[in-house]
């Protein structure tokens, strides 16, 4: 959001904004890191049970379903119990993913590759906008936009099965969520995001879109070697 006036604030109030923003930025990475586990753990039960995909419609109604009660409970201890069970879910829906293309030939190499891929993309981002403090929220409304736009495209590439479609919607969405991780933690850090439960859930859903992205993209080219 434009601040269209800045207010001049002592330095003492100054440090205690700065040091509420490293609480935020602190609980963020503690909880994202839980919380990534927990999907980690859920999606390794669903592939060691070999658990069926329950399908976009159901996927969908519970992704929203969680992500709005999750929205609702933000400020509450009722939040952190709700981001468990929108993660712990989006982790049992990537398990089937997962169990496909371990199916594939040289599966494994190409999950262990994505999840490299991802590891390094995140790290390398939020280290960049952690240590430069960069402002990237000029990025919001394209970001916004572009996920969108994408998000419909992959909607009709898996309704109209068109698999050049589906390929280009995932190369857009390694590059916005990107996109996304630098703004969600510049908005961490400029203070934009004053809760920590959001702003996981944010991280987390990059994270976890960045990984799909890239397991499709290699899935793909590893079919073609």
């Amino acid at each position: 959001m434009n601040k269209p006036y800045a207010i001049p604030v002592p330095a003492r109030a100054g440090a205690e904004s700065v040091l509420a923003t490293n609480k935020v930025v602190r609980n963020t990475y503690m909880l994202l890191s839980m919380t990534l586990a927990f999907a980690a753990v859920a999606a390794g039960a669903a592939v060691a049970l070999k658990l069926p995909h329950p399908g976009l419609l159901l996927t969908l109604v519970g992704y929203f379903g969680l992500l709005f009660a999750t929205t609702r409970l933000r400020n509450s201890g009722w939040g952190i119990v709700s981001v468990f069970a929108l993660t712990g879910f989006m982790g049992y829906t990537l398990g089937p993913i997962v169990s496909h293309y371990l199916g594939l030939p040289n599966g494994h190499q190409t999950v262990m590759t994505a999840m490299g891929g991802t590891a390094a993309i995140f790290l390398g981002l939020s280290a960049y906008a952690l240590t430069t403090r960069k402002d990237f929220s000029f990025m919001g409304g394209f970001l916004m936009v572009g996920v969108l736009v994408a998000f419909v495209a992959g909607l009709a590439a898996i309704f109209f099965a068109i698999p050049a479609l589906s390929l280009t919607v995932s190369a857009a969405f390694v590059l916005l969520m990107s996109g996304l991780i630098l703004y969600e933690t510049s908005n961490i850090i400029h203070g934009g995001e004053t809760n920590y439960i959001m702003a996981t859930v944010s991280l987390f859903v990059s994270i976890f879109n960045l990984f799909t992205s890239l397991l499709q993209l290699l899935g793909f080219m590893g079919s073609n070697d």
